[in-house]
């Protein structure tokens, strides 16, 4: 619980003082902005991202269709700090713990990402699935592999296990 508190503490300063002049909306939102600008551009889709002038976002540009924001929700950070703060509060080993702590933040920066990508490319495809798409099918596939993660560490690398067997 500490570790989570001190984590968002930090996040939210972080976001407090990101004023937008060098990378809009922050820096990370931004990075996963341009990082699925590119996906969606290797796989074939004309895509731009741009900085949306009400809010601090990235309006996400396919095949000349706006299909979305990318808000600082989207980045990942939230649900790293979620899953860093079980581990910890679950941990094995100290070499272990930091690097499945690693390992598992670039797993989840990575789905992250293809979360993105096929979420733009199914809400271009199949527009009238949308809100299902953004409010239940992608938020359950990035919570289940983080869901599927805890459950590996806690029976594999835990203490908690090894004190219970």
């Amino acid at each position: 619980m500490v570790v989570y508190v001190l984590l968002s503490v930090i996040y939210k300063l972080y976001l407090q003082y990101s004023d937008g002049s060098k990378f809009y909306p922050d820096y990370v939102t931004h990075l996963v902005s341009l990082q699925s600008e590119d996906l969606l551009n290797a796989f074939g889709y004309n895509t731009k991202v741009l900085p949306h002038p009400d809010e601090p976002s990235m309006k996400l540009i396919l095949n000349g269709e706006f299909i979305g924001r990318i808000i600082e929700g989207c980045n990942s950070i939230s649900v790293m700090i979620l899953f860093l703060s079980f581990i910890v509060a679950f941990s094995g080993k100290l070499k272990t713990t930091f690097f499945y702590i690693i390992s598992g933040s670039v797993l989840i920066y990575v789905v992250n990402l293809l979360r993105i990508v096929v979420l733009a490319i199914g809400l271009h495809l199949y527009p009238k699935y949308g809100e299902v798409l953004h409010t239940v099918i992608f938020p359950g596939i990035i919570y289940g592999m983080v869901f599927l993660l805890w459950i590996f560490w806690v029976n594999r690398f835990s203490k908690l296990k090894k004190n219970n067997a």
